[in-house]
């Protein structure tokens, strides 16, 4: 490791930066050094564009990567470096508002009941119950289940915020079958090697493979199953949009505008109560 990556890495803990942040942002710093063969510290404002050019026209890199790099390289620069180098010179792009795919509840009732591995099966259905993002339902824990207060406990979550998230009943039904099975110590979802949690990439297998058994032939992820839980959700209610937060709120605009909300006589399976977790949850 170089004394350049050694430095941005403890600014960047210091700074209390996910750990996927922090690799991704040192990923694409050494992307970038190995583009022109040179430490960063020998590179300016002109090679920053060049190489920015050369991620959209050339790579056709997608958005999500194109604005890491972005990111990476801003604090690369204006932290680490202390260089000075205008923010304006490092620009960031239009971002894309795009409406993600969402599950029907007769897709959603198919890719729940598919999976034949009960690990799989109860990681997505909390997924779709309780609305975690999929790197929050790999880390859970068996103590986050408060089952005597019907929530989950979401350590960690997005901005390092803790937060609760409701507990159905149907799922806590079948959180106790996976425990007589399982019997899960430290971590809810264990992986493959001992002591850790499961992957985020087992999960997102899992999700395809299951999706694909279903029959299902939207592009299909994890994340999709929180879409379809917030966005099924949205208009069990007419009150629902006085309860929820800001940006939960434009969520549901987006879609009651773009998509048109589903029929109430479709209700989503596991839907317990009038009001769900947008209520609750502050994402």
């Amino acid at each position: 490791m170089t004394s350049l990556r050694k430095r941005m890495l403890e600014d960047l803990q210091i700074r209390n930066y996910s750990p996927n942040t922090v690799a991704a942002y040192i990923r694409r710093v050494a992307e970038f050094a190995k583009h022109f063969g040179k430490s960063p510290e020998l590179l300016g404002a002109e090679q920053i564009r060049e190489y920015q050019l050369h991620l959209i026209k050339e790579k056709g890199v997608s958005l999500s990567t194109y604005i890491q790099t972005v990111c990476g390289l801003r604090f690369l620069y204006s932290n680490t470096l202390q260089r000075a180098v205008s923010i304006d010179r490092i620009p960031l792009p239009r971002y894309e508002k795009k409406l993600p795919v969402i599950l029907s509840p007769a897709e959603v009732k198919r890719l729940l009941e598919t999976p034949r591995n009960l690990s799989h099966r109860t990681i997505l259905t909390t997924m779709y119950a309780a609305g975690p993002r999929v790197s929050e339902v790999a880390t859970l824990k068996a103590s986050d289940i408060d089952s005597g207060r019907g929530v989950i406990w979401i350590r960690g979550g997005k901005g390092r915020k803790d937060r609760q998230t409701l507990l159905p009943p149907k799922l806590l039904e079948l959180l106790r079958v996976y425990f007589r099975w399982k019997r899960p110590q430290q971590w809810l979802f264990p992986g493959g090697k001992p002591n850790q949690p499961i992957s985020t990439k087992s999960i997102f297998l899992a999700c395809r493979k299951a999706a694909q058994k279903a029959g299902i032939s939207k592009a299909v992820h994890p994340h999709s199953l929180r879409n379809a839980s917030a966005y099924c959700t949205t208009f069990q209610s007419p009150f629902i949009l006085k309860t929820i937060d800001l940006g939960q709120a434009r969520f549901a605009e987006v879609y009651g505008r773009r998509a048109g909300p589903p029929s109430l006589a479709t209700a989503p399976p596991l839907r317990t109560r009038l009001f769900s977790r947008l209520s609750m949850v502050r994402t």
